[in-house]
This record gives structure tokens, sequence and C-alpha cells, in this order.
């Protein structure tokens, strides 16, 4: 099996992050069990190594990242496990930072295959999932590979998520937001509870600051589970120091000892995960693990993580951000102002349908910004028209264009010397920028692509 191959073999597994959630969260069934017997027929791999477990709605890709980044600074071999992709389904996978090779992906697709088949023939609740194939697929990498440590991301919720069964040596619960309301509940109350659903009894939870009603579900859960809780904002603070387009430089005050960063990562909310990502290492090291001050330093200089307030072109300033709820999108638009130095906002604009675009086209509204409403290849993504039409609803008159880098471009035509034209919405449309304005070749999946967007 090439690697060709074997993307067509996973882009035949049922997949919900590429399909709509058909409404009542009953309709759509989570459960562990067909991700633990798959994982069972491979000898549990995901014991192999030691583990952080990472949930939130923002920011636990980037507090994960530089987890990841700091453990393998400090000289110990390292997987990280992460969702969605940007251009490539190898992303997913890292040994080391780095994207697993096209062979040994395609080498653990062939091993998993015939576990896959025996396991959806026989599961009463269907067959395994496209995540949970990953999942499987990450943990038996990363004990092949016989990582020391594994930094895995939570796809969606944490209580039944495929990733949920980790016994970790901590837990990270980052900031909490509306979003996925289909399946995880209509209040944060009932988001919250299924966040914490990763808690294991036992292990340190790191978390972020919360409204309070996502802090009191978080808080009775450690209380159940005899877990202790660090708190992100009063046992471990943080100081912004200097910025630029290039990072920005700040100071954590961990329980363990204060600590001089810089990471190349902008915006105030990764302070906050930069924060719980050294709340995170200090537990491991307070277990007997050696991660030196130098090691957080390094790791963080260097970390690289994509798409989240990402400088793509100093001239003209192009900036690309997966914002994709109005908690993100006022996070990014707040952060703007304060990290470059522009004069006019123009935005390339591309949502997903399942999102809350209305509440994210308000707010980018009230900036006052030319837009280039476009869409980015995913198929669940909103039209052009639709986009550029609640756009004129608040008053802004957008272009609509039909794909991401044709949008850019007309962005980029009209923008002058001191602009910034900025891709946003969804992080498809921010990945597809990153796409034109660095050469990168994506992986392109043509029956998932939207009606209007296939070959005849």
């Amino acid at each position: 099996m090439d690697y060709r191959d074997s993307i067509d073999r996973l882009m035949s597994l049922v997949d919900h992050e590429r399909t709509s959630h058909p409404g009542p969260r009953q309709k759509v069934i989570y459960d562990l069990s067909r991700v633990q017997a798959l994982l069972g027929l491979l000898g549990n791999p995901q014991a192999s190594a030691r583990s952080i477990h990472v949930a939130g709605t923002k920011g636990k890709g980037s507090t994960a990242a530089l987890c990841d980044a700091a453990l393998q600074a400090a000289g110990y071999k390292t997987g990280f496990y992460s969702s969605p992709h940007l251009h490539s389904f190898r992303e997913r996978i890292r040994i080391d930072t780095q994207p697993i090779g096209e062979a040994d992906f395609a080498g653990l697709v062939e091993k998993l295959w015939p576990r896959h088949e025996s396991v959806s023939a026989e599961s009463p609740l269907g067959p395994v999932t496209l995540f949970e194939f990953m999942t499987a697929m990450a943990f038996q990498g990363f004990s092949e590979a016989k990582v020391d440590f594994q930094t895995i991301e939570v796809g969606l919720g944490g209580r039944l998520d495929a990733t949920n069964v980790l016994y970790p040596e901590v837990c990270v619960i980052t900031s909490i937001s509306m979003d996925h309301t289909a399946i995880l509940g209509d209040s944060l109350g009932e988001i919250a509870s299924e966040k914490a659903g990763i808690i294991k009894r036992g292990s340190p939870v790191v978390i972020a600051p919360q409204a309070q009603e996502a802090a009191d579900v978080i808080e009775k859960v450690c209380q159940r589970q005899g877990a202790r809780p660090i708190h992100v904002g009063r046992d471990v603070t943080w100081e912004r120091g200097a910025t630029g387009p290039g990072g920005q430089g700040f100071s954590v005050d961990g329980r363990l000892g204060r600590y001089e960063l810089t990471m190349p990562l902008l915006g105030s909310h990764q302070l906050e995960n930069a924060s719980a990502a050294v709340a995170a290492l200090e537990v491991l090291t307070e277990r007997g693990y050696g991660i030196p001050p130098d090691a957080i330093q390094r790791g963080f200089a260097g970390v690289s993580w994509p798409c989240r307030m990402e400088v793509l072109s100093r001239s003209p300033l192009v900036v690309a951000d997966g914002a994709h709820n109005l908690h993100s999108m006022d996070a990014l638009l707040e952060s703007l102002p304060g990290y470059l130095e522009y004069d006019r906002l123009i935005i390339v604009a591309g949502f997903s349908r399942d999102k809350n675009v209305e509440d994210m086209v308000q707010r980018l509204a009230l900036a006052g910004p030319t837009v280039f409403a476009t869409r980015s290849r995913h198929p669940r993504s909103l039209s052009p028209e639709a986009a550029a039409a609640l756009f004129a609803g608040h008053g802004v008159q957008a272009t609509a264009t039909e794909g991401t880098a044709e949008a850019l471009e007309r962005a980029l035509a009209v923008a002058g010397p001191k602009d910034l034209a900025l891709a946003t919405g969804s992080l498809f449309v921010a990945a597809e920028a990153r796409e034109a304005m660095l050469g990168i070749e994506p992986e392109i999946y043509p029956d998932l692509l939207p009606l209007e967007q296939r070959s005849p």
C-alpha cells in the first residue's frame, strides 16, 4: 500500500469531521467501545508511553504543541497527536515534532486495516470512524517509535472522544466556550461536563481561566475523581513582554519558579495557553521527569503551530488565523492592533455552515473592514454568496469570491503598503491562504469537495 492508497482507504471511513452533524445529539453515536476494541487487538499501544491529555474549546492545540516542543527540547522522544490537519493527514501524527513520513503512515494504515474490518463487522454501534482509526494509528505509531511522552489533543468534547482511553500523567483543560452545541450541549455547564470527562482519578488537572459556570463543573469533577486542580491565572500567572510580527516575549510565574520565555505565537490568548503548558510541564517535573527551564525556553521559542495569528508576509502584511467561533474571533480582533501596526483591515472571510456564522460576521463588521467573502474546499463550507449576504445585513458590502486563493489575490490587489490582509472564519480558509502565500501543495480529496467545486 502506498501513501495515496492509504489516503483512499481513510476516505472510505465514516468521517464526522467532514459531514454536517444531523441535528439532535443522539443521532450521532459517540462511544468508546469501537476504539477500545481496535486498540485491544493491537495490544493497547496507548499505554506504551507517558501521556499529557489536552481538552478545551480554544487553545488546546497551541497548548499541546508547546508541551510537545518543550519535552522534545528536554531530550525526550515525543509523539504528538492533533486534529484537524492543515495540508496533509500526516500532520496529525508527529514524532519529535515532525509529521511522520508517507511510508510510515501507509504502513500503519495497512497494519490496522484488517483489525478495523474485524471490529467494524462485530460492533453493534456500526463501523470504526476515521477519527477512531487515526487515533489508533497514532498510538500504534508512537508505540512502535518507542516515544517517551505522547501529547494527545482531544478531537471533540472529551468524555466520549476516541482519545479518552488514557491514564495520563497530567490533564489540561483550556478555555471553554460555546461550540459544537449540537453534540456537546446547549450550555457552558454541559460542554464543560463533556470536556471534564478526560479527568482521571489521581491525575493533576491544569485548568485555564474559565467562565464561572464551566469552572464550577470542572471543580466538582476534580473533587469526585480526587484529582488535584492547578489554576492558570491563580496558581500560575504571566506577564506580557515585548512583541513584534515575529513573536512575543513574556514571563510565567509557575509554582516551581519564574520562566523568561519567547514564542512565535502571537496574541494575548497565547500567553494563557503558554502558562497552561508551563503548569503541565511543572507537574511532570514534580513527578520526577527532568524538564529544565532552558528546555522550556528552547521548546517554546521553536514551536510551530501555524494558522494561529500567523504572519505569512510582512510586506504586504498578511495574517492567517483559524478563528471559527465568536470567542476566538473576539480574541483575534482584540489582539491584532496590540501586536501589529496597520491602517486598513482587509478580510478574506469564509465559514463552515455548522458554526454560528451570524455572530462572527457581526463581530467582524464592527471592525469596519473591506471584505472578500469566500469558501474553502471543505464540504461543510458556507457559500460565498451566503457569507456576503450576512455581511450586507450588517452594513458591510462584501465581494463574493469562489476560492480562497482568488479572494486573497483580490484582497492584496486593493491593499495599500500599510494595510493588513487577514484570512479567517475557519481553519480551512486560513490553511488555504497559507498554501497560496507559501506555495504549499495540499492534499485534495475530490469526493469530499463541495458540489460546486467538483470537476464534471
